[in-house]
C-alpha cells in the first residue's frame, strides 16, 4: 500500500494557491477542470518530495508522489442550494486534525508567512513547532527539520493567537 494524497476543500483558488504556493512552497503538480462535475482538482507537493520522486522514479524505488488535493467546487458550496450543497462542507470536522509539513528553517517560513499577511496561530517559541490556518481555516503544521533551532527572539515571546 502507498500513500497517495489529502484533500481539502478550498473556497478560493487564487487564496490558496498564494498559501500554499508562494506561501509554503509547494508547487502545482497538476490541475484537472471537471465541467461536468464542476470542479477543480489541484495537486500539489513539496520540492523535496518532487525532487526525490524525479530522481527515484527512475530506478523505479519510488512507486507516488505524496501531494495534498485541493477540491473546488463551483459555483462555491453554500450558493448551490439546488444541488443540496451547503456551507457546512468547508467547516473543519471534529476528527480532522492537521496537515503538516517538515521545514529547512522554521523561523524563516514563519517570518515569511507573516510577511504575507498570514497569523501564526501558534508561533515556534520552542525552535520547533508552528502552526499557520489556510485561507479555508485548515491548520498546518511546521516542524523544523533535524535539531530545534536555538530559541529567540520575537518567536519566544510570541503569543497564540485562535485554536491550532
Amino acid at each position: 500500500m502507498n500513500f497517495l494524497h489529502s484533500m481539502v476543500r478550498i473556497r478560493s483558488i487564487d487564496d490558496s494557491l498564494r498559501f500554499y504556493c508562494q506561501g509554503l512552497g509547494l508547487e502545482l503538480v497538476k490541475r484537472v477542470d471537471v465541467e461536468a462535475g464542476r470542479f477543480s482538482l489541484l495537486f500539489l507537493a513539496a520540492q523535496d518530495d518532487l525532487a526525490a520522486f524525479e530522481r527515484d522514479k527512475l530506478s523505479h524505488l519510488q512507486p507516488g508522489l505524496p501531494m495534498l488535493e485541493l477540491t473546488h467546487n463551483w459555483p462555491p458550496e453554500g450558493k448551490g442550494a439546488s444541488e443540496g450543497l451547503g456551507e457546512e462542507i468547508y467547516s473543519v470536522g471534529r476528527n480532522f486534525g492537521h496537515i503538516a509539513f517538515m521545514v529547512d528553517d522554521i523561523y524563516r517560513i514563519c517570518q515569511h508567512m507573516l510577511d504575507m499577511g498570514y497569523d501564526l496561530a501558534r508561533p515556534p517559541r520552542d525552535g520547533r513547532m508552528a502552526f499557520i490556518k489556510s485561507p479555508d481555516n485548515i491548520s498546518v503544521e511546521l516542524l523544523q527539520k533535524g535539531k530545534a533551532l536555538e530559541v529567540c527572539a520575537p518567536w519566544k515571546d510570541m503569543p497564540n493567537k485562535g485554536s491550532w
